[in-house]
């Protein structure tokens, strides 16, 4: 027996939804304009049938390879072994950063003084579930953007400076989690996200569109 539509949990019935939507826009079934309006309204309720209206004229299909393409672009990078390193950035009257698809260590120690750092672990490749990063910001500014699907924990301290933390605190259990700790003296540490899951599913769209399109 099929478990009733409000008995299932919500989120998959979202995530569903949402596939059929990307699947039919990518095969050019609704355009841009009702592929994004059906998107925020699928992301925004919270009723059971209101979600599934949304995709109740379109084609539900199973894709092997749209699944492939989807789990590479929304999971977390893991490697296949871990890295205890400790990777330390100094930046004193001058600026760096980690980018694109880069090995993320057990702990990175961040000294910036008259400087800026800029750390990206939306491509990252993680080694371990747990990184903690050490922060000394004097007179300097650092950011650190991350995806929405990691848990971000802020225990820096800031003396005459400020800390912004727009980063999710809590997304899934399998998730890794950054623990920031530190001092900023009369600096700034920005922690925020680079792209919304929005934009990733949009960006994923388009990708499977060029894609499918590419093929006919």
């Amino acid at each position: 027996m099929a478990v009733i539509l409000e008995d299932r949990p919500i989120e998959t019935v979202r995530e569903e939804v949402i596939d059929t939507l990307i699947y039919n826009y990518s095969h050019g079934v609704i355009s841009s304009e009702a592929f994004e309006r059906r998107l925020d309204q699928a992301m925004a309720s919270q009723n059971h049938q209101e979600i599934v209206n949304l995709a109740a004229d379109l084609e539900h299909t199973s894709d092997p390879e749209f699944s492939s393409q989807k789990e590479r672009q929304f999971n977390v990078n893991y490697a296949a072994s871990d890295n205890d390193e400790t990777d330390t950035i100094v930046n004193i009257l001058g600026g760096s950063g980690r980018s694109g698809q880069w090995t993320v260590p057990r702990e990175i120690r961040i000294i910036t003084i008259f400087g800026g750092a800029d750390i990206d672990f939306t491509d990252a490749i993680f080694t371990t579930p747990n990184v903690t990063i050490k922060i000394l910001c004097l007179f300097g500014g650092d950011n650190i953007y991350v995806p929405e699907n990691i848990n971000v924990v802020s225990k820096a301290f800031c003396i005459l400076g400020g800390i912004d933390n727009k980063a999710p605190s809590i997304a899934s259990r399998q998730a890794p989690t950054l623990t920031i700790e530190g001092l900023v003296l009369f600096g700034g540490l920005d922690i925020k996200i680079k792209r919304t899951i929005k934009e990733k599913f949009v960006a994923f769209a388009n990708q499977m569109k060029t894609m499918f399109n590419d093929r006919a």
